[in-house]
């Protein structure tokens, strides 16, 4: 697992729906041929994808249609809970599926630590298959605790997003990868901190939200770390800013919805509730951003050919 984590960027899309709710087959096989023509190979439905107010109503159909429109060399990582009845239930209709691993959604309240442990070993045992762990919080697991769902084999790989004002100043992240291999971490809140995770923490990758937008510009970043050519990267994430800003301010999951919407990639739909789609007042303001993110990425494109 340790390879596909570092092979690319780990795309984190939105989930295109109908006005009625329902899934939009051909919105999504849109954004993920856009994905995946600028060299992403991985795909991770989560927290974007609103998969936290996601049903059993309708998981089965979500994971059939992922696994028929992602290419054949795309890694595809659905997401479970953040509930532990939702993310038991979700094992039976995930153990029928050939996907090798799935994310736990972090719970926002009501949790204990051990608590935690117990239900990812519980769910990793009705599926029977190793897990991805992600971490928003330091009272959701703490590292002695991963580095025993490691040891068990039940977590093969973290992803981490718990905010930070300086990035590289982490101690609870320090802590993490003196217990576990850092290559079994990818940062997990876009580029804005991946250079200071990757340089400070030894990471395997990073997740993005606005590959969707600009994947070329993307792996492009992840390629210069790789080569340690960290003011190419500097210089390539000083594009995604803006758009940044812009989810910062207003909300990261339903300004990325809109983004991808606004910049003429795929129609995203509405948001499925609890969530809403961005207000209209907004809209200029996120379509200039994602308009002149996804220009960059087509130069890029056009410069490699």
């Amino acid at each position: 697992m340790h390879d596909d984590l570092a092979r690319s960027v780990l795309a984190v899309p939105p989930l295109a729906r109908r006005a009625d709710l329902t899934l939009d087959r051909a919105a999504n096989a849109a954004l993920i041929r856009h994905i995946e023509r600028g060299g992403i190979a991985t795909l991770m439905y989560g927290g974007n994808a609103n998969l936290y107010n996601a049903g059993l109503y309708d998981y089965a159909e979500l994971l059939d249609m992922l696994l028929e429109l992602a290419g054949r060399d795309t890694w595809v990582i659905p997401s479970v809970g953040p509930d532990f009845g939702k993310m038991m239930d979700q094992a039976a209709i995930l153990r029928t599926r050939p996907f090798p691993t799935a994310m736990v959604l972090p719970a926002a309240s009501h949790t204990t630590v051990a608590g935690v442990e117990s239900g990812i070993a519980r769910f990793a045992e009705r599926l029977g298959r190793p897990m991805i762990v992600y971490l928003r919080a330091e009272t959701f697991l703490d590292p002695p605790a991963i580095r025993r769902l490691v040891d068990r084999g039940i977590v093969r790989a973290i992803k981490y997003g718990i905010v930070r004002p300086e990035p590289q100043e982490d101690a609870f992240l320090a802590a993490l990868v003196g217990l576990v291999d850092p290559k079994m971490v990818v940062s997990g809140i876009g580029e804005r901190p991946a250079l200071a995770h990757w340089r400070r923490f030894g990471v395997a990758s990073f997740t993005s939200g606005l590959v969707c937008i600009a994947p070329r510009a993307s792996q492009a970043i992840l390629a210069a770390l790789k080569r340690q050519d960290h003011a190419t990267a500097e210089r390539l994430r000083s594009h995604f800013l803006p758009l940044e800003d812009c989810r910062d301010a207003l909300n990261p999951i339903r300004t990325l919805h809109e983004a991808v919407t606004l910049s003429g990639i795929a129609d995203m739909g509405a948001m499925l509730p609890l969530l809403s789609n961005l207000e209209p007042q907004h809209h200029e303001r996120v379509r200039a951003a994602a308009l002149a993110l996804r220009a960059f990425d087509e130069e890029l494109g056009r410069a490699a050919a």
